[in-house]
């Protein structure tokens, strides 16, 4: 149902709608070369690349997304960077973590203000066990550093929903009150309906199902131990209270 009052100069929304679009964020470091590269200040040690960017190169998020600002350490020159077109990406080097701010603008048809997102710049690996890691220093190896996010648009108004709605799809649109109004019968449409991608990419359905099911295994492994670990104390507590009784005899006599 489109909402609208002759009297607002709001733009009309879409009541009841909501429309979710994915993308990434995240930052990924490499160690510098040697030879070092030319004008690299001598202190810094890896070369690093903050960015937003879709889910699979298929995706285009320029169907919502206008610009991005990043917001460096101010160590940096010029540490407020602003990137107009794709990619969205800051590369530059350096030697320290830092957490880096994250202003996403939308196109002028949403009617929406910016949202900020913040990432924990990474440069040394994290996670896995402690030979894995020295294994990607000893290597030079990537530090990759990835969060999946997606944006919601509660009740968008009709410019932005046209948007997403008419074959931008990399996303998926979803309807709460099902069955009434332009709205409802354009999003159930298939051509129009854009559905979190199920294969190419890590972050599609499938991968996440497989990603549930290693969970739920993990779960269960976790909650065999401690049942075993319970037995173990049982047992020692019971052999403690055997020794207290003996020491406590052996002073009687």
């Amino acid at each position: 149902m489109l909402s609208y009052c002759p009297y607002s100069k709001k733009p009309p929304r879409f009541k009841g709608v909501c429309i979710y679009r994915p993308f990434v964020y995240g930052s990924i470091a490499i160690p510098l070369p040697t030879p070092r590269p030319a004008n690299t200040p001598p202190d810094h040690t890896h070369r690093w690349t903050i960015f937003v960017r879709p889910v699979s190169p298929s995706h285009d998020i320029t169907h919502w997304l206008r610009k991005v600002q990043f917001k460096l350490h101010e160590t940096y020159s010029q540490s407020l960077r602003t990137i107009e077109t794709p990619p969205f990406e800051v590369t530059e080097t350096g030697w320290g973590e830092f957490e880096v701010a994250i202003k996403l603008f939308f196109v002028p048809e949403a009617s929406e203000k910016p949202i900020s997102i913040y990432h924990q710049l990474k440069l040394h690996p994290y996670g896995g066990t402690e030979e894995e890691r020295e294994k990607t220093r000893r290597e030079g190896g990537e530090v990759s550093s990835r969060c999946y996010e997606e944006v919601c648009f509660n009740e968008p108004v009709e410019g932005l929903w046209e948007i997403l709605t008419s074959g931008g799809g990399d996303g998926r649109a979803n309807e709460k009150g099902r069955g009434k109004g332009k709205g409802a019968k354009a999003i159930k449409s298939g051509d129009r309906s854009a559905e979190i991608p199920t294969e190419g990419t890590p972050y599609s359905l499938r991968m996440e199902g497989r990603e549930l099911d290693r969970l739920k295994e993990a779960v269960k492994q976790v909650e065999s131990m401690i049942v075993e670990e319970r037995k173990t104390l049982a047992e020692r507590e019971k052999v403690l209270g055997e020794l207290r009784r003996e020491a406590a005899a052996a002073e009687k006599r």
